[in-house]
């Protein structure tokens, strides 16, 4: 970055600079951090349109707040490229979302600005809540603040945080990020006008002190309350906030500085639980991103004078692209089938069959908890459920998927996207654990195809089935192994021997079977395809078992009570006793990079199931 194309922000390395400038250049500087920000992630990679939509309230906020002494909580923190850019970590913005660079999320680790780690939504009211109290109790002075947007809202937990909130009698700050809707240009200058009126200490002063007078004259009392709801009526929508305890104020205009400053200004003077609404448009300030803010919400590496350009060439169908594929065609020949996102429709490939079957369709908002037992119910009904969900998602709804859908044995069908390692989103995204904590779950059944074509199938078999079916595979493309263009099944719980060796018998789950078939090609081992992880295929397991020295397996997947370990379990059970190699991922955080580099470091490319087999097994 040179100081030529940037001269206020390459003079900000952190809020204090920033709080030293006037308010004339605070225009200046979101002008210039705008157009870096563009810069830095067309070359990186990253969530564009979040970032551009809250340029100016990242400014304000850090302006006005005494941070890092005031907590900021990002929720989600696809918002937060502005935040770090202003604190800190500019000249390593190049990094970002790279293996050992910055995190695309809030991240502790990295910075005392990140006060906490997010990146699953709705988690910023009840952090930013329990740190208010937190400072209440140690007798410290300072504001917690919580910047959430309207989809977020839609969570229980934010509903749930907010209802301790509106009692807990504490200084937080909840902004509501409302980037849905726009404010014309009329309406905002009023607006402006009116929210600073009702944030400001005049508005708050009187309306105690005819509190204080009116209550001693109850019919008159009760006359002054009305007469206020009404005219706030006129001011601010009423919202049902003000019912949880909240004081609202708002809208505002979120990329309006002379709104923004003094209106926070304003608040940071009253005391108890506070509530802004704010109006954003994501991709503000880059007309491509504006006009398609889905597109660039995160886009790889572009020119940002030309945009997102198509590939020149074709590529391989994604996993995600499959399973979109595969649900409109079983919608199709299955009408009882119907389709449940928790706010995904986009990343789990669910747009055509939106179109196409749209009384079939069903977006539930950012409510994983929700989105289970509505297919429970759903299902109860002789409905057939397909679930569309990350599988770091599915952690969110745990006890849905134990109690209100396995418990009762549903036909539900779980689709899991994102499953094993997902490169730069890093630990947050990272669908590790489903292995683990879909097997223990009596009635539940887990299917690992090892590429596409196996993917497709493999949903039908779970579909076919009378009782709950998570099937999971990962993000982006793989073998490149293509589709079969009808419904066709495969054997419900069974495997295959893709290739015979000697001695060492290597079972792969999911897609990680290709690089242990390369493995096996230098070892002379044989390798097993094992498709699903639960039920487990004990015949093809024993068969193996009796036949080689030694057992290796192989998953994209926690070890620790992953499909390796459901592998140990039936060999005691069976009381084989046969050396165990368990290759998978460690108990460890993985952090962000790109996926192939992460696998390798791992040890679960074809190298590294080959040297670790070797130095288990020396004669090998």
């Amino acid at each position: 970055m040179t100081t030529n194309s940037y001269p206020l922000l390459s003079r900000v390395n952190d809020p204090a600079d920033l709080r030293r400038l006037s308010r004339a250049e605070l225009g200046q500087l979101a002008t210039e951090l705008r157009a870096f920000l563009l810069d830095s992630v067309s070359k990186t990679g990253g969530h564009l349109s979040s970032n551009l939509g809250t340029v100016e309230l990242t400014v304000a906020l850090h302006h006005v707040f005494n941070t890092p002494h005031d907590r900021v909580v990002w929720d989600v923190g696809h918002q937060t490229y502005p935040h770090k850019i202003l604190t800190g970590r500019r000249e390593r913005m190049h990094t970002l979302r790279q293996l050992g660079g910055l995190s695309g999320f809030p991240q502790r680790a990295e910075s005392i600005y990140d006060t906490f780690g997010t990146a699953h939504s709705s988690t910023s009211i009840s952090a930013a809540l329990g740190m208010a109290l937190a400072a209440r109790q140690r007798g410290e002075s300072r504001y917690s603040i919580a910047v959430i947007g309207d989809g977020a809202m839609t969570a229980g937990m934010a509903f749930e945080a907010l209802n301790n909130a509106g009692v807990a009698d504490t200084n937080l700050l909840v902004i509501l990020n409302d980037n849905d809707m726009s404010i014309s240009p009329p309406v905002g200058a009023l607006n402006r006008y009116l929210a600073q009126l009702m944030s400001g200490q005049f508005y708050a002063k009187a309306r105690d002190m005819g509190k204080n007078v009116l209550k001693n004259a109850p019919p008159l009392w009760e006359l002054a309350k009305r007469l206020e709801q009404q005219a706030k009526g006129m001011v601010v929508p009423a919202t049902l906030f003000e019912k949880f305890g909240f004081n609202y104020i708002g809208p505002i205009d979120g990329h309006d500085l002379d709104s923004l400053i003094p209106t926070l200004e304003n608040i940071k003077e009253l005391k108890g639980p506070q509530f802004l609404h704010v109006v954003t448009k994501k991709g503000q300030g880059y007309k491509l991103a504006e006009a398609d803010p889905v597109a660039y919400h995160g886009p790889g590496k572009f020119d940002p004078s030309v945009g997102l350009v198509p590939p020149s060439t074709p590529q391989k169908p994604t996993f995600t692209q499959v399973f979109g594929q595969w649900l409109c065609d079983m919608a199709e020949k299955d009408q009882r089938l119907v389709g449940i996102t928790p706010a995904m429709r986009e990343g789990s490939g669910m747009v055509e069959f939106h179109r196409r079957f749209p009384g079939r369709y069903y977006d539930v908002g950012i409510a994983e908890q929700h989105a289970v037992t509505f297919a429970a119910g759903l299902a109860c009904e002789g409905v057939k459920p397909v679930v569309a969900i990350y599988s770091t998602f599915l952690q969110r709804a745990y006890d849905q998927l134990i109690h209100d859908v396995a418990l009762q044995n549903l036909p539900v069908v779980f689709a899991l996207d994102r499953a094993g390692l997902v490169g730069a989103d890093g630990a947050t995204h990272a669908g590790a654990y489903d292995i683990a904590f879909v097997r223990c779950i009596p009635n539940m059944s887990l299917a690992c195809p090892a590429d596409e074509r196996e993917c497709r199938q493999l949903l039908t078999t779970a579909y076919e089935q009378d009782h709950p079916v998570a099937v999971r595979y990962p993000r982006g493309s793989g073998a490149g192994v293509a589709p079969l263009a009808g419904l066709e099944g495969l054997p419900f719980g069974k495997g295959e021997v893709r290739r015979q060796g000697q001695r060492i018998a290597i079972l792969a789950f999911g897609t990680l079977l290709y690089p242990a078939l390369a493995a096996a090609e230098t070892l002379d081992a044989t390798v097993a395809n094992m498709r699903w992880a639960k039920p487990l295929d004990t015949e093809l397991l024993l068969s193996l078992a009796a036949t080689h020295e030694a057992i290796v397996t192989v998953e994209e997947g926690a070890i620790m009570g992953g499909a390796g370990s459901a592998v140990c379990e039936a060999l005691n059970a069976a009381g084989v006793t046969r050396p165990v190699l368990q290759l998978g991922l460690p108990d460890a955080f993985i952090e962000h990079g790109d996926p192939a580099k992460l696998l390798a470091l791992q040890g679960l490319d074809a190298e590294g199931i080959a040297r670790a087999v070797r130095q288990r097994f020396a004669q090998a």
